[in-house]
C-alpha cells in the first residue's frame, strides 16, 4: 500500500500537463514527462520545472524510470469527428502501443487514459475493443462501461464529453463496477458561467470586430421579427427567397428538408423579413458562412446577447450561457453576448480546473490551444479519488 508521497507517475503526450495539475491533490513525484510540442515544453517547465522529453516513439522503456502511475491523454486525431477518423490506419493511433510496450515492461500498478468519447464507437467499436483487449492481455482491469464523463456532471459550466480508461493490475482490485457512481452524477454543486466569466478580463485584445457585432445584432433583431422562438433547423437565409421547384432534384433528403422549413419560415413572416433585408444591405456585406444561423439556446433567453455565440463554419451559432460549449484545440472561441468579448484564457483556464496560479503561454492563442487540448483537470480528480481510494 502507497502513501501518497511515495507515488510516482509518468505523464505521456502530456501537454501542459493537466494529469500533473491533478495529482497535486494527491501527492507523489513525476519522475518522466513526454510531449512533443516545444510551447507546451516551456508551458510545462514554467509550471513543473521538469522539460518533457520529445518524441516518445524514440525513446527505449529502459531509459523510462520505474513509476506507480501511467497518465497518457494520447493524440486523439485519428479518433475524432473533427479529423479523418483514421484510427489505427493513422500513424498517431498507433501511438497507443507505445502506451502498451511501456506498460508492458514496467508493469506499473495504475494507469490512467484520456481520448474523445467518439474513440467509442469509432470504426463501430473495433477501435475501443482492440483497446480495451489489448490493456486486459497484459494483465490489467478496467471499467465494463466506457467511462464517458463531461465536467457539467460534476457543476462546471462545461460541456466536453471524454473517454477515460482507468486501469489497475488485476492482481491488486478488479475496476469493472468501481466507477458506476461518476457515471450516474450530474450538476452536483453546479456553477453558472458567469460566475467565470465575469468581465474581470475585458482587455482590448479580447473585443470583438465591428464586422461581428453588426452579425450579432442582425441576427438579434431577425430573431425578434420571426414568430417561432425556439428554431429547431439550422436558418439559411440565402434560400428563403425560392420556391421548392427551385431546389436541386439531387439534393439529400436532410437537406431538401431543411430548405422547405426555411421557405416556410420566410413565407409565414415574408413582410417582417422584407424589412429585415432591406435594413440590413440585404446582406450583401455579410461572408456567406454568416448568413447562416443556428439557434440551440431552446427557450431559456429572450436575446442573442444574453447567450453564449460562435462564429462557425456552419453558422452563426447561439448556445445557452449557462453551458461553455466543448472545448477544442480548434477553438472558434466563444464570444460572450453580454460583455461582447471573447473568453479571456484565464477564464478557459478556470473552466478547465486549472489552478488559478498556473501560468499560461503569454500568446493568447498558443494558450487557449492548449488549453482546448488539456484534460479537465476537475474530472480527472474525480476518477484518481476512486483510483486510489485505497492508498489515500
Amino acid at each position: 500500500m502507497y502513501r501518497k508521497n511515495n507515488i510516482k507517475f509518468i505523464d505521456l503526450f502530456a501537454g501542459i500537463g493537466g494529469f500533473h495539475q491533478a495529482m497535486k491533490d494527491f501527492g507523489g513525484e513525476c519522475v518522466f514527462a513526454s510531449e512533443m510540442d516545444v510551447d507546451c515544453q516551456s508551458v510545462y517547465f514554467e509550471n513543473y520545472k521538469m522539460i518533457p522529453c520529445g518524441d516518445i516513439t524514440t525513446i527505449g522503456e529502459n531509459n523510462i524510470p520505474s513509476h506507480d502511475i501511467l497518465f497518457a491523454g494520447f493524440p486523439c486525431q485519428p479518433f475524432s469527428k473533427g479529423g479523418f477518423r483514421k484510427g489505427f490506419n493513422d500513424i498517431r493511433g498507433n501511438l497507443f502501443f507505445d502506451i502498451v510496450r511501456i506498460l508492458k515492461h514496467h508493469q506499473p500498478k495504475y494507469f490512467l487514459l484520456e481520448n474523445v468519447s467518439n474513440l467509442v464507437t469509432h470504426d463501430n467499436g473495433n477501435t475501443y475493443k482492440i483497446i480495451t483487449e489489448t490493456l486486459k492481455k497484459i494483465g490489467y482491469s478496467i471499467p465494463q462501461k466506457p467511462l464517458i464523463l463531461s465536467p457539467n456532471q460534476f457543476g462546471l459550466p462545461v460541456l466536453r464529453k471524454r473517454i477515460y480508461i482507468p486501469g489497475v493490475k488485476k492482481d491488486f482490485d478488479n475496476y469493472e463496477n468501481k466507477f458506476d457512481t461518476l457515471l450516474s452524477e450530474k450538476n452536483k454543486g453546479k456553477l453558472s458561467s458567469y460566475s467565470i466569466l465575469n468581465n474581470k478580463y475585458n482587455i482590448k485584445l479580447l473585443e470583438i470586430s465591428t464586422y461581428e457585432k453588426g452579425v450579432i445584432e442582425m441576427w438579434n433583431d431577425f430573431y425578434k421579427i420571426i414568430d417561432i422562438k425556439v428554431i429547431g433547423f439550422p436558418v439559411w437565409s440565402n434560400y428563403f427567397k425560392i420556391s421548392e421547384n427551385d431546389i436541386p432534384k439531387n439534393t439529400p433528403k436532410w437537406k431538401r428538408d431543411f430548405i422547405l422549413k426555411n421557405i416556410d419560415l420566410y413565407n409565414r413572416n415574408k413582410k417582417n423579413i422584407d424589412l429585415w433585408f432591406k435594413k440590413y444591405n440585404n446582406l450583401d456585406w455579410v461572408k456567406e458562412t454568416h448568413k447562416k444561423f443556428e439557434w440551440q439556446a431552446g427557450k431559456d433567453i429572450k436575446d442573442i446577447y444574453d447567450s453564449l455565440i460562435q462564429f462557425r463554419p456552419s453558422g452563426v451559432r447561439v448556445k445557452r450561457p449557462d453551458y461553455f460549449s466543448t472545448l477544442v484545440a480548434m477553438n472558434h472561441n466563444q464570444i460572450i453576448g453580454k460583455f461582447l468579448r471573447r473568453a479571456h484564457p484565464e477564464e478557459v483556464k478556470i473552466l478547465q480546473s486549472f489552478d488559478q496560479k498556473f501560468k499560461l503561454h503569454k500568446d493568447k492563442n498558443i494558450a487557449l490551444k492548449q488549453l482546448g487540448n488539456a484534460v479537465n483537470v476537475e474530472v480527472v480528480k474525480r476518477v484518481l479519488s476512486i483510483m486510489l481510494n485505497k492508498n489515500k
